[in-house]
């Protein structure tokens, strides 16, 4: 009761800076107003973080996440999605990412889906070193909706979610630890939780991985994915049709 008080109350006042973001002062200079808009605007993004912290947290743990690896787990704690936030924004910066994942408070990278998503961590002495999320299907749709449609999935009865949000601190060619468990923890994830199929955006170059997972489709092919300037594949997969390759290499 009390996180629902909270948000109700976030919400009303996100509504009333929002009313007031962009009024103006007549009687005060010009700096003065647009020192005030700033501030509101800032204000603004703060609610939005508060509100997506709480709502993330009851949704992850709401969530059946059985898995033993002591380093793999979903968020559960405010500083852990802070740290995943930066860390997102942080390498994201790095691959110049930014334009079509833009932050949502300077050096924090999260939005609306992370409310209604599975955050799952990997951790290296004790540090967040990987991340992903998986977004559970909403009234707001998925982010890759945008480009290609999933409706014949929902009206075939599938429950399906979306992959987004991979991160890894440093990424090395080849299958490193924090991609094997990440990708163990989106299988946990799906299976644990009834999901029938889950959606991934993938560049077309780690089709062939991908492929090899077992119980996939092709959904679309998309020449230029926004402003990541290389082509991507849109795909769904059934965990529960996952191949021996798939067990093999991902969970063991």
């Amino acid at each position: 009761m009390t996180n629902i008080n909270k948000n109700s109350s976030l919400e009303r006042l996100s509504q009333l800076v929002q009313t007031n973001i962009s009024r103006k002062l007549d009687y005060m200079p010009d700096e003065f107003n647009e020192q005030q808009k700033a501030a509101l605007e800032l204000f603004q993004k703060r609610i939005f973080l508060e509100k997506t912290i709480d709502e993330a947290l009851a949704f992850n743990r709401s969530l059946k996440f059985e898995e033993s690896h002591k380093s793999l787990s979903l968020a559960t704690t405010a500083e852990e999605l802070i740290e995943v936030f930066k860390l997102r924004s942080e390498v994201y910066g790095g691959i110049n990412y930014q334009d079509e994942f833009p932050d949502a408070i300077e050096g924090m990278n999260f939005d609306i889906f992370d409310q209604n998503s599975g955050v799952i961590l990997y951790k290296t002495d004790n540090k967040i070193t990987g991340t992903v999320r998986f977004i559970f299907d909403s009234p707001n749709k998925l982010p890759s909706e945008e480009k290609s449609s999933f409706e014949r999935y929902r009206q075939g009865g599938k429950r399906i979610g979306e992959l987004s949000r991979l991160i890894i601190r440093n990424e090395k060619k080849g299958l490193n630890q924090e991609f094997k468990y990440l990708t163990k923890g989106v299988y946990t994830l799906c299976t644990g939780n009834n999901v029938d199929m889950a959606m991934l955006s993938i560049i077309t170059d780690h089709y062939k991985l991908y492929s090899k997972f077992g119980g996939g489709e092709l959904v679309d092919s998309i020449e230029d994915y926004g402003n990541l300037g290389h082509p991507v594949i849109t795909f769904a997969w059934d965990p529960s049709k996952a191949s021996t390759f798939f067990k093999r290499t991902f969970l063991r």
